[in-house]
């Protein structure tokens, strides 16, 4: 995979940070949960 030079402003680096610490956080546990229901369903 060729590595391509990504130019991000301060700005742009909070909001993908943000964003990721929601993915880990909120959205992990949601899919957590459909996983158990999923799991119970069988």
């Amino acid at each position: 995979m060729a590595e391509k030079e990504v130019i991000l402003t301060l700005e742009g680096l909070k909001k993908l940070e943000q964003e990721l610490e929601q993915l880990k956080s909120v959205r992990r546990r949601e899919v957590a949960e459909r996983i158990k229901q999923a799991i119970e369903f069988g």
